[in-house]
């Protein structure tokens, strides 16, 4: 067998994927300008700006027993710092992987569909004029196959599952508890950074209180459509994963 037909091993794999196209390398190159803003302006409102760009998982350090303030001798403080640091860049390359193997299957995806005009172009004469077999809704076709990621993998419903869960226990703690103290920071951080958006655009009770019921049903919609999102992501993350089938030689 060729050394071109054998698989590559998963680490090679993801590597490439991360910095094999132009839309996984900009990523690594603006989470690389967002950390040079942190340590040469500390003090200004972009320094915290690699959180946000390293969501949802940088968001998974809050509740880590180890990070920047651990109190404790200097090789605990050293120690808890470097592990924020491996964590940070780990986060920073699992969102460079899923936007490269977002860009690859797009690009993969193109390329049958421009087989279609020809094979209409070739099609018999006589079936020109009963033209009756055109689809009911073309929309809706094209709404199945880009939400189909989301679904149709272990990861990306493993992932809804979770979101499913942080979002019915903010409803519980919002509408059935006296006080919901900090139940929204679960679906915050499961469906960040898009989540963000819909935190700052749901209305609160400083704005509007005729509205305050009203506000967790919004930040739950908005919520789960980010949730949504990157489950499209994670799904088109799974199949970039999947072993192509080898093509036999001509």
């Amino acid at each position: 067998m060729p050394n071109g037909s054998r698989p590559r091993s998963l680490p090679r794999q993801l590597l490439a994927l991360a910095t094999g196209n132009w839309l996984a390398r900009g990523y690594l190159a603006v989470f690389a300008l967002s950390l040079l803003v942190m340590f040469l302006f500390p003090e200004s409102g972009f320094a915290m700006s690699f959180l946000l760009l390293t969501a949802p998982l940088s968001f998974m350090a809050m509740v880590l027993p180890f990070g920047p303030g651990t109190e404790g001798g200097w090789a605990v403080e050293a120690g808890a710092l470097a592990f924020w640091a491996v964590w940070l860049l780990l986060c920073a390359f699992v969102n460079a992987v899923v936007l490269g193997a977002l860009l690859e299957r797009s690009a993969n995806a193109a390329s049958p569909g421009l087989r279609e005009p020809l094979q209409r172009v070739s099609a018999p004469a006589e079936q020109e004029g009963t033209d009756t077999a055109r689809p009911a809704s073309p929309r809706s076709h094209r709404t199945r196959a880009l939400l189909a990621p989301a679904v149709d993998n272990w990861l990306a419903r493993g992932y809804l599952a979770v979101v499913a869960v942080s979002l019915g226990f903010f409803l519980v703690a919002a509408y059935l508890l006296p006080d919901p103290g900090f139940a929204a920071i679960w679906p915050l951080m499961t469906t960040a950074p898009l989540s963000i958006v819909a935190l700052l655009v749901t209305p609160s009770a400083e704005w509007s209180s005729s509205l305050a019921w009203l506000s967790p049903l919004l930040f739950s919609a908005g919520a789960a459509l980010s949730g949504l999102f990157n489950a499209v992501l994670l799904g088109r993350f799974a199949r970039a994963l999947r072993p192509r089938e080898a093509r036999p030689a001509a």
